[in-house]
C-alpha cells in the first residue's frame, strides 16, 4: 500500500495479486466488503478508477467531502485520487470493478477512459442514480464481467474491455440524459478546461495565479477566465483556490501533522492568510474543520 503524507493510497495490488499487466478487479460487494473491511471503511485515495453499482442496501457514500446517498441502483465512478469512503447498512451489496488507465486505453487505440463524460471532468458528478428500467440491463453487464473475472474464457482480457466499455457506454446514456445541461462536455472549450484542471492539479502547490495557467495554455488570461466562467460559472482563480482547499481538508483530516505545515506544504509560508483563506471559503477555521471532521468520522475497527 502506498502512502501519500498519513494518508493510506490503495492501488490494485491491495486487492488482488495481480502482474501489472492485468491491472483490473472485479467482486461482489459483499465480498469485496468482508476480504477488505478494514482499509475502505475508513477514508482512503485510490490511483485507479472505481466504479460500484449498489443492487439493495442504503447508507452513505462520501467522496471527497460530498455525502451521497446509497440505495438500489446507485451507481458511483471515481477519478484515480479522489479521496471516499462508506457507511452502509448491513445488507448493502452490488457489484464493485477498478482498473487502471492503461488496462483500458491500450485496449482501444480510439478511445480513453477518459472520454466518458463522469471521469471528462472532476465539476462533473461522480454519482448516478439509474432508473428502474435501465437498472435491470446495466445491472446484466456487471454481472458478466464478474462471471468474466472469475471465471475467465480464452481471449479474457479482451472481454473485460469489451464488457468495460459497453458499461461505460450505457451508464453515459444515462449519465448524459439524467445530468444534461449541467456536464462538462467535449467541444473547444471544454478541451481547454480538461487541460486546465490537469495543469492545475500538477501546479497548485507552488502556483496559484490564473496568468500563470494562461500562458502554459497559450491564450490570454482575459480569454481564460471567460472560457472558465462560460462553462463553469466560476473563475480561473476560484477554481485553482477549490483545488487547493480541497487538498487542505485532505491532509487535515488525514496528516496528522501541524497546521502550518498543511499550509506551508500548499504553498502558503504565512499560516494566518492561509486561515482566512479556508474560513472565507469554507466557514471554518482549518482547526474546527479539523477537529469537527475528525470526530464526526468513522474510526477503523
Amino acid at each position: 500500500m502506498g502512502h501519500m503524507g498519513k494518508f493510506s493510497v490503495l492501488d490494485i495490488g491491495t486487492f488482488e495479486a495481480t502482474d501489472d499487466s492485468v491491472s483490473f478487479y472485479c467482486n461482489s460487494f459483499q465480498k469485496h466488503l468482508q476480504t477488505h473491511h478494514k482499509v475502505i471503511t475508513v477514508p482512503h485515495k485510490h490511483n485507479f478508477f472505481l466504479t460500484v453499482l449498489f443492487t439493495q442496501g442504503s447508507g452513505i457514500h462520501e467522496i471527497d467531502f460530498e455525502r451521497y446517498p446509497i440505495q438500489s441502483g446507485s451507481v458511483f465512478m471515481l477519478n484515480p485520487g479522489q479521496t471516499h469512503y462508506w457507511e452502509l447498512s448491513h445488507d448493502a451489496d452490488g457489484i464493485i470493478f477498478f482498473h487502471s488507465q492503461e488496462f483500458f486505453d491500450l485496449a482501444f487505440s480510439d478511445r480513453s477512459v477518459f472520454d466518458f463524460p463522469f471521469f471528462y471532468s472532476l465539476l462533473n458528478p461522480s454519482s448516478l442514480l439509474l432508473p428502474k428500467k435501465e437498472a435491470a440491463s446495466i445491472f446484466l453487464h456487471f454481472e458478466q464481467l464478474l462471471k468474466e473475472y472469475l471465471q475467465p474464457g480464452s481471449m479474457s482480457s479482451q472481454m473485460l474491455t469489451a464488457l468495460l466499455s459497453c458499461i461505460y457506454i450505457e451508464l453515459s446514456r444515462v449519465y448524459t440524459k439524467m445530468e444534461g445541461e449541467r456536464l462538462i462536455k467535449q467541444d473547444v472549450y471544454s478541451e481547454y478546461l480538461r487541460k486546465l484542471e490537469i495543469l492545475i492539479d500538477s501546479h497548485y502547490r507552488e502556483e496559484k495565479s490564473p496568468s500563470a495557467y494562461a500562458e502554459m495554455l497559450h491564450i490570454t488570461t482575459r480569454h481564460l477566465n471567460r472560457l472558465t466562467h462560460q462553462m463553469t460559472g466560476k473563475s480561473t482563480t476560484q477554481l485553482i483556490t477549490e483545488r487547493v482547499l480541497l487538498e487542505a481538508k485532505r491532509m487535515l483530516v488525514h496528516d496528522s501533522g501541524s497546521l502550518t505545515n498543511v499550509a506551508c506544504e500548499l504553498g502558503y509560508e504565512d499560516y494566518a492568510y492561509f486561515s482566512r483563506l479556508f474560513k472565507k471559503w469554507t466557514g471554518l477555521t482549518p482547526s474546527t474543520f479539523s477537529e469537527t471532521y475528525r470526530s464526526s468520522s468513522v474510526s477503523p475497527e
